[in-house]
């Protein structure tokens, strides 16, 4: 039912620059620019997903949320949203699941540049019932456009997305059970905790476990993202050139690939680039 990660949202106090610092990290332009409802927003489609950049705008209820999660959490991941091709069938699922979706709404809007619309239809889960973690459910009418790549060495896709647990079992039961997502992989280790790997789409759902990391064990928290690339020295060089504050390349935990860490420009977002193994579609 769930097809694909559809985006991500990142929360920022200003637009025009967290906008410049993901051209800049992506090597591509946005693909979408829109105001209303409250907010200013921002969208970089890459290969297999969407990163929306969002500020609050103007006065409301609306902007006023906005406001409070960056009083309570500053700069960073809000929520993330999944794709459906059958809306009503996931609300209904949502609902006997006792995740409390709210009802349906039909949404669209217009590019500030093209003048093009998009439309689509969305629900949203009850928070508390998600342990904490904003998550969105969205059936589109149409493909976004894709962001036009600016230089070389440019990302081209999300590799995965982290939840941070307290409760491994009860995030596992929502994110595999609940809301159906393929489990891959579920690995301990005594330096690092617990990975789960749960598939979506053309990418991973990463929920990890740090025993004694988190002091409330009833509330789940985005972490960080992990971006691809084809070719990470060309992209390390491109954003050193750039003046972006990033780590040496190094050799990554999955046999056969290379990664380096994003320090800053990110808008408070943990954020690590891969260059997958030979043989995987980057």
């Amino acid at each position: 039912m769930i097809t694909g990660l559809d985006h991500v949202v990142i929360v920022t106090s200003d637009i025009n620059a967290a906008s410049t610092a993901y051209q800049t990290l992506f090597a591509r332009a946005p693909a979408w620019q829109y105001r209303g409802g409250g907010a200013d927003r921002v969208l970089f489609t890459l290969d297999n997903t969407t990163l929306e950049l969002v500020a609050p705008s103007g006065e409301g209820a609306d902007a006023d949320r906005i406001r409070a999660v960056l009083a309570a959490q500053g700069e960073g991941l809000a929520s993330i949203c999944f794709r459906t091709n059958d809306i009503a069938r996931m609300h209904r699922r949502l609902d006997r699941l006792a995740l409390q979706p709210e009802p349906v709404a039909e949404v669209e809007s217009r590019d500030a540049i093209s003048g093009e619309t998009l439309s689509w239809k969305r629900t949203r889960t009850a928070t508390e019932a998600t342990r904490g973690v904003r998550l969105f459910f969205l059936e589109r009418d149409k493909e976004r456009p894709l962001s036009v790549r600016s230089a070389s060495g440019a990302i081209t896709a999300m590799d995965h997305v982290v939840v941070s647990t307290s409760d491994p079992e009860r995030a596992a039961a929502l994110y595999g059970a609940r809301l159906g997502l393929d489990m891959a992989l579920d690995r301990s280790h005594p330096d690092w905790g617990r990975l789960m790997f749960f598939r979506c789409g053309d990418l991973i759902v990463e929920v990890s476990h740090r025993p004694g990391k988190h002091a409330d064990t009833t509330q789940d928290k985005l972490g960080g993202i992990c971006w691809r690339v084809a070719d990470i020295d060309a992209t390390h060089a491109r954003l050193v050139e750039a003046g972006v504050d990033v780590s040496e390349v190094r050799t990554g935990r999955k046999p056969g690939t290379r990664v380096m860490t994003v320090r800053k420009g990110t808008c408070g977002v943990p954020t690590l680039l891969v260059q997958p193994s030979a043989g995987k579609d980057a």
